[in-house]
C-alpha cells in the first residue's frame, strides 16, 4: 500500500481519453464520460446499437440489422463510433496505447457476459499479415486476450486468417464492403479441430456494416462451430 501511495504521487490517476486528473486509475474524467455514448438501455440484439424507448428485456433488433438479418446470434458494443469513444478506439489503433486494453475489455466482457454462454471460444477478427507488420500488433487480439482472461475462457488468437489484403473501406458503401471482404477471412487449417463443435465469441474493435464480422462468422461456422456472439468495442450508427 505504501509503494501504490507513492507511485500516485508521482504518477497521480489520470483520464484514460484526456489526461485529466481522476480519482481512480483507468477511468475517464467526468467530461469525458458525459461525451462517451455509452450502447446502453434498450439495444439491438444482433448488434448492440442504441434504441429508442424503455429497456423492458424485449429483444429488438435496428432496422439495419432487420433489413439484413446477421449470420451471429447476439451481439454487443460498449460505445458509439464518435467524440470519446472514437478517440479512445483510434488510440488504441493507430497511437499505440495498449495501456488502454485492461479497461476497454473489461467493458466489452461486462456488455457481452449475460449474452455469451461462458463456454464460448473467444477469437478476434484477423489482421492480414502486411497491416500486422505495420502496426505491430491486432487490437481485436489484445482485447481478445484480456476478455478471456475476464471470462476465464479459452482464446484462440490465430483461429482466422486474413489471405487477402483489403482496401481501406472508409467510405465504402455496405454493399462494396461486403464485396471486398467476400471470402476475405478463413479459418487456419491447424486450427479448424478446436473451432469445430464450439461456440464462438467474435471480437473486433468497430462495427461499421458488419461485412468483417460476416466474413469472420462465415469461417467459423465453415470449420464446424455451433454458435457465434460477437461484441465490439464500438458501433457505428447510422448518420454519424
Amino acid at each position: 500500500m505504501q509503494l501504490q501511495s507513492v507511485i500516485r504521487a508521482i504518477y497521480p490517476a489520470a483520464c484514460l481519453a484526456c489526461d485529466a486528473p481522476v480519482e481512480q486509475e483507468n477511468g475517464l474524467c467526468a467530461s469525458c464520460w458525459s461525451e462517451t455514448h455509452f450502447c446502453a438501455g434498450p439495444v439491438c440484439d444482433a448488434c448492440g446499437a442504441p434504441l429508442p424507448g424503455e429497456d423492458d428485456g424485449t429483444v429488438a433488433f435496428c432496422d439495419d440489422c432487420l433489413a439484413s438479418p446477421r449470420l451471429w446470434r447476439r451481439g454487443r458494443a460498449v460505445f458509439a463510433y464518435e467524440s470519446v469513444g472514437r478517440r479512445l478506439v483510434l488510440s488504441l489503433k493507430h497511437g499505440d496505447r495498449t495501456d488502454l486494453v485492461p479497461t476497454l475489455a473489461r467493458w466489452m466482457h461486462q456488455r457481452v457476459k449475460d449474452i455469451a454462454p461462458d463456454s464460448c471460444l473467444v477469437m478476434p477478427v484477423p489482421l492480414h499479415w502486411s497491416r500486422l507488420m505495420r502496426r505491430r500488433y491486432n487490437q481485436a487480439a489484445l482485447l481478445a486476450q484480456a476478455i478471456s482472461r475476464f471470462r476465464e475462457a479459452e482464446v484462440l488468437v490465430d483461429g482466422l486468417v486474413r489471405a487477402q489484403r483489403t482496401v481501406p473501406l472508409d467510405g465504402h458503401s455496405r454493399d462494396e464492403r461486403f464485396a471486398v471482404l467476400d471470402g476475405a477471412i478463413s479459418a487456419h487449417p491447424k486450427r479448424q479441430a478446436s473451432i469445430n463443435g464450439r461456440s464462438i465469441l467474435l471480437v473486433d474493435d468497430v462495427m461499421t456494416s458488419g461485412a468483417t464480422l460476416t466474413a469472420a462468422t462465415e469461417a467459423v461456422c465453415a470449420a464446424g462451430a455451433t454458435d457465434v456472439f460477437v461484441v465490439t468495442l464500438a458501433r457505428v450508427l447510422k448518420g454519424h
